[in-house]
């Protein structure tokens, strides 16, 4: 039978590996490297950090911090690293969401053959 552990490390080692990760990290890398374009993408991950605190708070989000979010999205979006380095996560989560579903296929079928 084999063990779970062993076999999501080696999944991990997988990813590491990937050129879907590998991707990600080169388009991170180079968005580090531009001192602009990194003050820019920190901007905008903390505008993230922000909301997402206030929305699992139950904190309501104004118009204004809305607007400012929207701003600073179409901001990154235009700076051709930063857009490329969301593009890489994209398809790096579209990969993470497809195994996800994969390795959970078993309780699916468990749950849907008692209903």
């Amino acid at each position: 039978m084999p063990n779970l552990y062993d076999l999501a490390y080696d999944l991990e080692k997988g990813l590491r590996e990937s050129a879907e990760f590998q991707g990600l990290k080169q388009a991170y890398d180079a968005v580090m490297a531009d001192e602009a374009a990194k003050q820019m993408f920190d901007n905008f991950r903390q505008t993230q950090i922000v909301l997402q605190q206030k929305q699992m708070q139950g904190e309501e989000i104004t118009e204004e911090e809305i607007e400012q979010a929207r701003k600073t999205v179409e901001l990154v979006q235009q700076h051709p690293q930063i857009s490329k380095l969301m593009e890489q996560e994209q398809h790096l989560n579209t990969v993470i969401n497809d195994v996800s579903r994969i390795i959970t296929k078993p309780l699916e079928e468990l749950y849907s053959e008692n209903s």
